[in-house]
């Protein structure tokens, strides 16, 4: 077993991994991170790859992460109009540090019908 770089965790470190954690902690924010992996997507593809999230979460979350500055909104002058919704290099980086996290689970966690 590995054993993590020694830091000093102080009351700053840990508000950071509370706001951290209230990020992806959000319902309906992992699986719409996931769908972006892959590139831009379009609210109908995200909606189709992300079952059970209704239009009106969809949007509010969206709208929440780019907010946050995970997700970026790209409109494309077309007819129609076409909007996009990609990862940010700060989500793509987000998404890299989960991946331990993710691996641990599949684990050590069994899965939700066990």
């Amino acid at each position: 077993m590995t054993t993590p770089p020694t830091t000093q965790i102080d009351e700053e470190h840990c508000h950071r991994i509370l706001r951290a954690i209230d990020i992806i902690g959000v319902r309906w924010t992992g699986p719409i991170l996931l769908a972006a992996v892959r590139g831009a997507r379009r609210f109908k593809e995200y909606r189709a790859l992300v079952p059970g999230i209704s239009d009106p979460q969809l949007t509010l979350r969206l709208k929440q992460l780019q907010a946050r500055g995970l997700i970026e909104r790209t409109v494309i002058p077309s007819m129609p109009v076409q909007i996009t919704y990609a990862l940010t290099p700060d989500a793509e980086e987000l998404i890299s540090a989960l991946q331990p996290l993710s691996r641990w689970s599949e684990r050590h966690l069994p899965p939700d019908d066990a």
